[in-house]
């Protein structure tokens, strides 16, 4: 007679946070070279802004949508050389947790390290065929990025208190 045996081995996913990227994605880009062809002309010294911005959408009870946008702001001698926007989406499926701070890092650290080299690609080609020197940006450690946000919201509401 053959023994079977009844212990259930445990899902790899059971009791275990799982990410899965389901979908990487170009939302919106933008190039504006306002100052063109003078600019071109003129010696080439910018001066670069870079504004990031980060949100998060619930579509699912696991299923969230993070958008990181980038705008690069090149200026040369007070003149707008060129503004370059890119707002790249991911579609992330995020099981296994429950805390509301460890679910916080992932939507606003994790998910936007991970579209940020699309975003870094996109931006410099972009920058590239606007006929301007080829850009390329420099990483971004969104987890410091995220603690800074999160501590300046929590002084925020502590200064609200008094």
């Amino acid at each position: 007679m053959s023994e079977t045996n009844t212990a259930q081995t445990p899902s790899k996913t059971e009791g275990q946070a799982e990410f899965v990227i389901q979908k990487v994605y170009v939302e919106d880009t933008s190039f504006e070279s306002p100052n063109s062809p003078v600019i071109f002309k003129e010696d080439w010294s910018p001066e670069a802004n870079i504004d990031l911005n980060t949100e998060s959408k619930k579509l699912d009870d696991n299923t969230h949508l993070v958008t990181l946008t980038v705008t690069v702001t090149a200026k040369s001698k007070d003149k707008t050389a060129f503004v370059a926007e890119v707002k790249q989406a991911g579609i992330f499926t995020v099981t296994g947790i429950d805390n509301e701070e460890q679910m916080g890092q992932i939507l606003g650290a994790y998910c936007p390290s991970t579209l940020f080299p699309y975003t870094r690609e996109t931006i410099s080609g972009l920058v590239n065929r606007g006929g301007f020197p080829q850009l390329n940006l420099a990483p971004i450690n969104f987890d410091a990025l995220y603690a800074q946000d999160l501590a300046q919201a929590q002084k925020g509401d502590s200064e609200q208190i008094h």
